[in-house]
C-alpha cells in the first residue's frame, strides 16, 4: 500500500513539474502537444487555484507549483519512513 502512495505522489509531482516546464513554451491550438497540455492543466489546476488565491501577488511569479511540490515531498517523508 505504501508503494502505491509513493508512486501516486511521485506521478503527481512529475505532473506539476511538467506543467511548470510547459508553461515556458507557447503551444498553439494546432500543436500535437495540445491534448497533453490540456490534460496537465485540467489535472493540476484544481490543486493550484486555491493556493494561488491565498498567495499575495509576486510580480508575475507563480509560486503555487513550488508550494505544491514541497507539500508532496513533505507527505512522502512519513510514508517512506513507515516502510523503513
Amino acid at each position: 500500500m505504501e508503494s502505491l502512495i509513493i508512486n501516486l505522489l511521485n506521478v503527481a509531482s512529475f505532473a506539476f513539474i511538467a506543467r511548470a516546464i510547459l508553461s515556458w513554451f507557447r503551444i498553439g491550438g494546432d500543436s500535437p502537444f495540445r491534448p497533453v497540455v490540456d490534460l496537465l492543466y485540467s489535472v493540476t489546476e484544481p490543486v493550484l487555484a486555491p493556493i494561488r488565491r491565498m498567495l499575495p501577488p509576486m510580480g508575475g511569479f507563480d509560486l503555487s507549483i513550488i508550494i505544491v511540490i514541497l507539500g508532496i515531498r513533505l507527505l512522502l517523508i512519513p510514508v517512506v519512513a513507515s516502510i523503513l
